[in-house]
């Protein structure tokens, strides 16, 4: 087959990243911290927490049972409670430890706080030291089971830095073919080194830069370039590792290897920008933070203030549930069930949201950079015109051209064959089929040579174009489409032109996110005049065209420095360094396995409107993590200085008894406004 203007990217291999319940995050309060640790953690925390809150004296005077007694039945709380505390609470302990070291208190220090005084009144109660009554075993162990499964939940909907760096490293080939003077031998990649020669077959990958010394073929290059077109590559010329030969073979002498490679400069442009994206600060971490100080100096306050009424059992008892029911359970509930609702609805829409902070930021996006091939547009060539020397003769024309490609299964052919095929028209039979690379086929049909090709066959034939052809194939080439002409013998007999098709749905997506204020960019390797066809037909606020891998990146890099917050969508590799970069990185599902794992957020199918249910999504997200978390704050703002007994003189004093209690009323309430967001309805096909 021939490949003159390929626009499909060569499938590729499966990335060779770990699962997402092993993934381990690198950054934030989850450093070091996989979603199967705090899964494990959870399920075994939980088992121990049953007997824990069964045989707590405190829970059962609660529920108006009295717990089994039975020898050693009084041990069995404060045994599994420290299990629990140290098991189950490792992560917590050691986040909120690193939290005060970097002086950026946040959800783990508070959480640590609450169960260390627990653990530790807990055992003076136990142990009978100081006559205190503070059993707080139950709400111990109820508190980190809680928090565990908020985290689990949490982790699960984030996505992992490293999954887009194997991807990319996953479209090198394990081995390549080196020539040497007694034949060929394969090789690792790793043993390359600059300077050899390879042979490179058609539809292998290539494993390094190069320049081709020997051969031609057309090259795939839109997983690098984001051109949708193949390029002829011939002696002399530049190759890059990881695109692909789909023709021919050559012969290529190395250039670069390793991390001098193009793509491995694209993964490092990958790693900054999902390294910079990550210091973002989640909105429960600033609530938790602000409930640290705010119960902390409620806490100093109340002992000292107890302590000066002289009562120092009263202060101790008043401190320490203060600082225990100071972390809610709906605060470590708040955020993580509304992404579990959220990713849940979204994934029916078909939109998997990798990234909390993707979900969080899509309310806030100024405008969307949509990369054009495969993402506003279909990424394949659809004929669009036909022009004959003789007026008139259009469709035979165009009959003639699909009975020539007939036997092709490139790109470009198949869209001759089925446009003929949609306008009923009779294809002739033709023989003899051959594929010129580089310039077009030839094909005998019904006693004619046939010839469809562009600019580089009118040159080998040595013929010119009609001037009566001219004005209408001058007219496409300025808007960008590719010409084709069609040629018996050595007589042109007229011209198609085939453009890259506009997705229909397209023109909605761009229509519906600027009627919600937000402007739509649009950012591609294409040429110029290509790019502005496109975005006067979308009505597109903004256009980057012929921008190369690493200006992809400066452009959503330009746009922020504005002062706008970018999401980009994009399908490609060469899309990955951009949909990092972004506040919020959109990948399109057809797209490869490098811009799905970069991006936050993933569309299962290609249609462009799935964006306006994420921006939907976002904002319906948000108002309910805002009403939870002004819940949650709001019963510590109103129990925290009753547990401090400011009402002490009026007789109203919050035991740590009912203290609990409310905070697991806290958690009921904060729940069930989460589970109002599945009343949302996600429909792409119904934006507006």
């Amino acid at each position: 087959m021939d490949h003159r203007h390929s626009s499909h990217a060569v499938e590729n291999p499966q990335p060779t990243s770990p699962d997402d319940e092993h993934v381990v995050h690198s950054h934030g309060q989850h450093a070091g911290h996989s979603v199967a640790m705090f899964k494990n953690r959870f399920w075994l925390s939980l088992a121990l927490a049953v007997p824990v809150v069964y045989f707590s004296p405190m829970f059962g005077h609660l529920l108006g049972y009295e717990p089994p007694v039975f020898p050693g039945s009084q041990w069995i709380p404060p045994v599994l409670g420290t299990v629990i505390f140290f098991y189950g609470g490792q992560p917590f302990l050691k986040g909120g430890l690193n939290e005060l070291k970097t002086r950026k208190p946040g959800m783990m220090l508070l959480i640590a706080m609450a169960i260390t005084v627990a653990f530790t009144a807990s055992w003076a109660t136990t142990l009978g030291i100081g006559g205190f009554d503070l059993d707080f075993w139950w709400e111990l162990a109820l508190l980190v089971v809680i928090m565990l499964l908020g985290h689990w939940l949490e982790m699960r909907a984030l996505g992992s830095a490293q999954g887009a760096l194997d991807a990319l490293a996953a479209l090198l080939p394990d081995e390549a073919e080196r020539i040497t003077e007694s034949g060929t031998e394969t090789v690792p990649v790793s043993e390359l080194r600059t300077g050899d020669t390879i042979l490179v077959r058609s539809g292998a990958r290539m494993p390094a830069d190069g320049t081709v010394i020997e051969g031609q073929a057309e090259f795939d290059e839109s997983m690098i370039t984001g051109e949708s077109r193949t390029v002829l590559r011939s002696t002399g010329d530049p190759v890059v590792a990881g695109t692909v030969a789909t023709d021919n073979s050559l012969r290529v002498q190395v250039t670069a290897i390793g991390e001098d490679t193009a793509l491995a400069g694209i993964q490092r442009l990958v790693a900054e920008a999902q390294a910079s994206s990550s210091r973002a600060q989640a909105l429960a971490d600033r609530a938790a933070a602000f409930l640290f100080y705010f119960a902390a100096g409620t806490g100093v306050l109340t002992f000292i203030a107890w302590t000066l009424l002289g009562s120092v059992s009263d202060a101790v008892e008043r401190t320490v549930t203060v600082l225990v029911i100071a972390c809610p359970h709906a605060l470590g509930l708040a955020i993580p069930l509304v992404i579990a609702i959220s990713t849940e609805r979204a994934a029916r829409a078909g939109v998997l949201i990798k990234d909390r902070m993707a979900l969080e930021r899509m309310r806030t996006v100024d405008v969307v950079l949509f990369d054009k091939t495969g993402t506003l547009t279909k990424g394949q060539p659809e004929l669009k015109d036909v022009a004959a020397v003789d007026s008139g003769g259009e469709d035979g024309l165009l009959a003639l051209a699909a009975a020539a490609e007939s036997d092709s299964e490139h790109p470009v052919a198949r869209a001759i064959v089925a446009a003929a095929r949609e306008r009923g028209l009779p294809i002739p039979q033709a023989g003899g089929f051959t594929s010129l690379t580089g310039r077009g086929v030839r094909a005998t049909v019904g006693g004619r040579t046939v010839q469809v090709g562009g600019p580089a066959l009118l040159r080998e034939l040595g013929v010119a174009e009609p001037a009566n052809l001219a004005a209408a194939t001058a007219a496409w080439r300025n808007r960008g489409a590719a010409v084709l002409h069609v040629v018996d013998g050595t007589t042109v007999l007229g011209a198609v032109s085939l453009e890259d098709a506009v997705r229909p749905e397209s023109r909605q997506a761009v229509a519906a996110l600027q009627h919600r204020g937000v402007k739509v960019a649009m950012v591609t390797g294409d040429a110029g005049q290509v790019a502005q066809a496109v975005a006067e037909d979308l009505n597109i606020d903004e256009v980057f065209a012929e921008v190369l891998p690493a200006d992809k990146d400066k452009k959503v890099a330009e746009l922020q420095a504005r002062g706008l917050s970018v999401a980009m969508v994009g399908d490609g590799v060469n899309d990955s360094p951009a949909l990092a970069r972004a506040e919020v990185g959109i990948a399109i599902g057809g797209g490869t396995d490098v811009a799905m794992e970069s991006a936050g957020v993933v569309l299962a199918g290609d249609d462009p409107r799935a964006v306006l249910s994420m921006v939907d999504l976002s904002r319906a997200s948000y108002r309910k993590m805002w009403q939870n978390l002004v819940w949650a704050t709001g019963y510590n703002i109103i129990a925290v200085p009753l547990a401090a007994g400011v009402l002490a003189f009026a007789g109203i004093v919050l035991s740590p008894a009912a203290g609990a209690v409310l905070m697991s009323a806290s958690t009921i309430v904060v729940a069930l406004n989460a589970q109002l967001l599945r009343r949302l309805k996600l429909n792409p096909a119904a934006v507006g």
